[in-house]
C-alpha cells in the first residue's frame, strides 16, 4: 500500500503520536486537522478509534481559493468546491453545500455529491455516510455495503473496521463480519497486524487477521506497523518493538511516527527529527513539529511555517506556508493565509484544470 494508505492516514493520512483519523468525531495521541461547524480545529485517538474514514482528514484540504501562478505573481480564482480533498486511488472529495462527492483528476465530477460524509478511496472502496449511517460504495458510486455501521474505517489489506454500538470489529469486502466487535479502540490493519484496545483505559495491544491477539496488550499507546517496526509507548517513553513485540529501538523519544522510506519522526528534547531503523538519529531535532517522508520530501515547521526538506536534511521548499500536507501523487496541499492549493515538488503553485 502506498505509503501506508497515504500514512494510513493523511491516515493513517499522516501517521504520528501527534494525529489521529476521522472527521467525525476519525491515525496517530494523535491529531488531525478537522473542520466542524465551519471550524477548524483538532481530534485525537482518544476520541475515535479506526483511522481514516472521513470528510475532511488532513487529506482533504478545505479550499476557499485556488492558488494559481500567473508570471511572477499569484492570483487567486473561486473554486466551485467548497471543499476539495487530495486524490486517493485517482478521485478526490468535493463537497458543494453540504454534501460530498468525487472528482477525478480532470475536475469531471463522477460521483455527484449526496453524502453527509465521505472518505477517501482505498483499495476500490471509500465510506460514505447516509441517514446518520455509514457504509461503502465503488468508483462508479455504486453502493457495495450499505450504510449500517456507526462509523466504518478505510479498507486496509481486505479488512476495515466497523463501530456497531460503541464497540469495533471488522468486515470484509462483503460486508461480512470476520472479527466480531469486542474493542473499544480499534486501528486498520498494517503488515498483517492490527492494535487494538479492548476496553478504554487498558493497555493497547496487536491482533492478527483472525482476531487472535498476536501481541499481548501490554503499551500505553501504540502506532501501526510499518516497515516491520511499529512504535510504542512504555510508561512514559517511546520506543519500537518488531513483529513479535520485542523491544527493536528503547523507548527514549516524547513521540514518534511511523517508519515511512526508511526514516521515522521523533521528538527529542522539545524538537523533532528522524531516525532510521537502527535508531539512530539521521536528521537532528530541529523543528518545531514535522510530518512523515513521502515520496522523498518532508514537511518540516520552523519559526512557524512550514517548508520541505528531503531525506539528508536539506531545505529545498523553503519555509513560507501556513500549512502543507505530504505529498501523493506529486502534488502536496498547502496554504498561506485563508488560501488553499497544490504544489509541485518545485514548490510551484499546480493550476486548476480549465473547463
Amino acid at each position: 500500500m502506498k505509503i501506508l494508505n497515504n500514512l494510513l492516514v493523511f491516515l493513517t493520512v499522516f501517521a504520528t503520536t501527534s494525529f489521529s483519523q476521522s472527521m467525525e468525531t476519525e491515525e496517530l495521541s494523535q491529531s488531525f486537522p478537522v473542520e466542524q461547524n465551519g471550524k477548524w480545529g483538532y481530534i485525537n485517538k482518544t476520541e475515535m478509534s479506526v483511522t481514516s474514514s472521513a470528510s475532511d482528514e488532513t487529506a482533504h484540504l478545505p479550499v476557499n481559493l485556488a492558488l494559481q501562478e500567473t508570471g511572477e505573481e499569484q492570483q487567486s480564482k473561486k473554486p466551485e468546491y467548497d471543499y476539495v480533498g487530495g486524490f486517493f486511488e485517482g478521485l478526490a472529495v468535493v463537497k458543494i453545500g453540504d454534501k460530498y462527492g468525487y472528482i477525478d483528476e480532470t475536475e469531471k465530477i463522477v460521483i455527484p455529491p449526496q453524502f453527509e460524509s465521505v472518505g477517501r478511496f482505498s483499495e476500490g472502496l471509500a465510506t460514505v455516510k447516509l441517514g446518520g449511517k455509514w457504509g461503502y460504495i465503488d468508483k462508479n458510486g455504486k453502493a457495495v455495503i450499505n450504510p449500517q455501521f456507526n462509523f466504518a474505517g478505510d479498507f486496509s489489506e481486505g479488512l476495515a473496521g466497523v463501530r456497531i454500538g460503541g464497540k469495533w470489529g471488522y468486515i470484509d469486502k462483503k460486508g461480512k463480519m470476520v472479527i466480531y466487535p469486542q474493542f473499544d479502540f480499534a486501528w486498520l490493519f498494517s503488515e498483517g497486524l492490527a492494535a487494538v484496545q479492548l476496553e478504554f483505559g487498558d493497555k493497547y495491544g496487536y491482533i492478527d487477521k483472525t482476531g487472535k491477539m498476536a501481541v499481548e496488550p501490554k503499551f500505553n499507546d501504540v502506532l501501526p506497523f510499518s516497515e516491520g517496526l511499529a512504535g510504542v509507548k512504555i510508561e512514559n517513553k517511546w520506543g519500537y518493538i518488531d513483529r513479535e513485540g520485542e523491544v527493536a529501538i528503547n523507548p527514549q523519544f516524547e513521540d514518534v511516527g511511523v517508519f515511512t522510506e526508511g526514516l521515522a519522526m521523533v521528538k527529542i528534547r522539545g524538537r523533532y527529527g528522524y531516525i532510521d531503523k537502527t535508531g539512530d538519529v539521521v536528521i537532528n531535532p530541529q523543528f518545531e513539529t514535522v510530518w512523515p517522508f513521502s515520496e522523498g520530501l518532508a514537511p518540516v515547521l520552523i519559526d512557524r511555517k512550514w517548508g520541505y526538506i528531503d531525506k539528508k536534511g536539506k531545505m529545498v521548499i523553503s519555509p513560507q506556508f501556513d500549512f502543507a500536507g505530504i505529498f501523493s501523487e506529486g502534488l502536496a496541499g498547502v496554504r498561506i493565509g485563508d488560501k488553499w492549493g497544490f504544489i509541485d515538488k518545485t514548490g510551484k503553485f499546480i493550476q486548476r484544470t480549465q473547463k
